[in-house]
């Protein structure tokens, strides 16, 4: 069976390999002027906003499939994640991100989309 490799181990040695292997990853400085740092916040910001608005979103799916929401209920909450998602466009116009600018990158473990 061939695993992605992961950071959790009981192995030190499996961790040290991990762990080795992000290195490439992770930048030897971070450019810190105000206009990155502001970029940088807003990038994640923006991501964490967008995992948990993907999260409701799929909830909501799994809550109308199994019958648990009135009719009432399931406008509501459309016309909410509707705007939501429009905010978030308008954010990352402001911001002048992309949707894969906000997809976070988490070395060898995965994205989050």
């Amino acid at each position: 069976m061939n695993r992605d490799p992961i950071l959790a181990s009981n192995r030190p040695e499996t961790l040290r390999e991990s762990l080795e292997m992000t290195d490439s990853a992770i930048p030897d400085r971070i450019p810190a002027d105000a206009e990155s740092v502001e970029n940088g916040l807003a990038r994640l910001v923006l991501a964490i906003i967008e995992l948990v608005r993907q999260l409701l979103e799929r909830q909501a799916l799994r809550r109308m499939d199994a019958g648990n929401l009135t009719d009432e209920e399931i406008e509501r909450l459309g016309l909410s994640l509707m705007k939501l998602e429009e905010k978030m466009e308008e954010l990352k116009r402001v911001f002048g991100l992309e949707g894969d600018d906000l997809n976070l990158k988490l070395g060898p473990i995965q994205t989050l989309k």
